[in-house]
């Protein structure tokens, strides 16, 4: 076990390290960290409209729903100015966390990001009129701007920024030395950075669709961001990222943190598409997202541990530090579990901490792949409890709420063989603490 601990960590905590040490992915991670209250908003609207439908038709109240029927509107309303909108929200988030990151002007670098995005797709619409499609010019397609623009908004978002920071960092801009309020001075300096990256990119774009005959973002939505969400919904992806996850976390490297580039450009633009479909009443396109992998996977993952060494546990130690972890376990908080046991570079408790996830995904995946329960069709907070997150996101479905049980209870049995070998190291080396075996 020993080597094998040695190996990763000559070998993956530099990988870990150096992912954490990028700026453009930090960018990219705080960006996406960013718009999760537009995303909550989207997501609480959508939940409320759809208990208010389901109370009746399953239990048959019309005249709730009657009275209701102006916070259906609300959440309409509330639903259209978040989710429906998130690339719009993203590009400008992802401008100003790069610019900030390179330390140049945000909310100019925002602004770029912005533009730059709007540039990259069609501004153009089709009008259905019974079996006729006619064309709307100088009209933009409400579904670019929502997640299907994610990537163009990456990319071609980034890339606006990139040209700014380039041309700040060059010292293209007006120095103004009058006594100008410094809104005004930082205005005038990001003018032509700005103005020249927008001409960059409007210059791309117009070579691009002459071409191609396409916009940038109808292409890159048939050629690439499909392909990747499709591969983003395969079994082996979603057990690698896992796996990964719970690495970089043994090693004391926020796992969620640190593959959150990759994680939210494929399964959070999913979770995006699945609550747009909600909305509207349409099928549930994808399989996995991002919820789907922290309330079924990675986000208890110290709550079994807790409930294992309650049960088990003859150690007193032990038992003191998980009845203070046990409220903070419930709500996600695995801190306490994390750093207080310890399971960071805790070779007893790698097996564990690794497996109990990897077995909780299979069967989750197994179980929505199935139709066993519905699709993640909203999102929560992570301090959300395990059982009662999944009920949610899967919009009340109650055999979510038997899935998350049958998960804790399996994540639990496969902690207790190391809690007990915890106890017979604690009985042959008393000075140590907790799980940290003799060496």
């Amino acid at each position: 076990m020993n080597s094998v601990i040695d190996w990763l960590e000559r070998h993956l905590l530099p990988l870990a390290n150096n992912l954490a040490s990028v700026r453009w992915l930090v960018a990219l991670r705080d960006a996406f960290i960013s718009t999760l209250p537009i995303s909550l908003t989207g997501s609480v609207a959508v939940l409320i409209k759809s208990l208010i439908i389901a109370a009746n038709r399953n239990w048959g109240w019309h005249v709730f729903y009657q009275l209701m029927q102006p916070s259906i509107s609300i959440c309409n309303s509330v639903w259209r100015g978040s989710v429906a909108m998130f690339a719009l929200f993203f590009v400008l988030s992802w401008g100003y966390q790069l610019a900030k990151a390179c330390e140049v002007d945000p909310l100019a670098g925002a602004m770029t990001a912005l533009c730059s995005f709007m540039m990259s797709i069609a501004n153009y619409s089709y009008l259905m009129q019974g079996n006729k499609r006619i064309k709307l010019d100088q009209a933009f397609n409400i579904k670019q701007l929502s997640t299907t623009g994610m990537f163009t908004a990456i990319l071609f978002g980034g890339l606006g920024v990139a040209l700014y920071i380039l041309g700040v960092k060059a010292r293209l801009g007006l120095h103004i030395q009058t006594a100008m309020p410094p809104a005004q001075i930082a205005a005038f300096e990001a003018a032509i950075p700005v103005m020249l990256a927008l001409f960059i990119v409007g210059g791309l774009n117009y070579l691009f669709q002459t071409i191609t005959g396409q916009y940038f973002g109808d292409w890159l939505l048939e050629i690439i961001q499909l392909p990747l969400l499709k591969l983003g919904q395969g079994f082996i992806m979603v057990i690698a990222i896992t796996a990964l996850t719970q690495l970089f976390w043994f090693f004391g490297i926020n796992g969620a943190s640190a593959l959150a580039p990759v994680v939210g450009s494929i399964w959070a633009t999913a979770q995006n598409a699945n609550l747009l479909a909600a909305a509207n009443d349409h099928k549930i396109p994808y399989l996995w997202t991002n919820t789907s992998f922290v309330v079924f996977g990675v986000n208890g993952v110290c709550l079994p541990l807790v409930i294992a060494i309650l049960l088990t546990s003859k150690r007193g130690d032990q038992r003191t530090l998980a009845k203070v972890a046990l409220a903070p376990a419930v709500f996600n908080v695995n801190e306490p579990m994390l750093y207080g046991l310890p399971i960071i570079l805790n070779p007893v408790c790698f097996l564990p901490f690794t497996l109990a996830p990897l077995a909780n995904v299979s069967l989750a995946y197994l179980a929505t792949k199935l139709g066993w329960i519905n699709r993640v069709q909203a999102s929560v907070p992570n301090i959300m409890p395990p059982v009662i997150g999944p009920y949610l996101v899967t919009n009340y479905d109650w055999r979510a709420l038997v899935l998350s049980s049958v998960n804790l209870v399996i994540a639990i049995l496969i902690w207790l063989p190391f809690v007990k070998a915890a106890d017979q190291i604690g009985q042959t080396d008393e000075p140590r603490r907790f799980f940290m075996p003799q060496y």
